[in-house]
């Protein structure tokens, strides 16, 4: 047995959980507008197996996957990056990003207002 590789050493229960857990951290990676724009920046969106992989996540749009995301705004931004514009804008204008992360935080600065 290869120790480099640790999936291999985990019975299947703990590499299916080491998995999930991996891809719940990266889709609440994707609430930061910052992290798409450097995504997009590298050229990472336009990878066919990275546009697939997205679609993939998907999954986490289920009830049963969802309650363990804990950045709501990480969906959203999911779901938009199924559209070819979005990421083409997330690429080229810094603009877009900045929107983003303002309309990010005027959410969270605003959502539990008690008047």
């Amino acid at each position: 047995m290869d120790p480099s590789t640790p999936s291999q050493s985990l019975d299947p229960k703990a590499a299916n959980r080491a998995r999930f857990e991996l891809e719940l951290e990266f889709v609440q990676a994707l609430a930061n507008p910052f992290y798409l724009h450097s995504l997009a920046q590298q050229n990472i969106l336009e990878q066919p197996a990275f546009i697939n992989y997205l679609k993939y996540l998907q999954y986490f749009k289920e009830k049963d996957y969802a309650r363990f995301i804990h950045y709501p705004h990480a969906l959203h931004h999911l779901e938009l990056l199924q559209h070819p514009e979005f990421r083409a804008v997330m690429k080229k204008d810094e603009f877009f990003r900045e929107y983003l992360h303002q309309k990010q935080f005027d959410h969270w600065r605003t959502w539990r207002v008690i008047f």
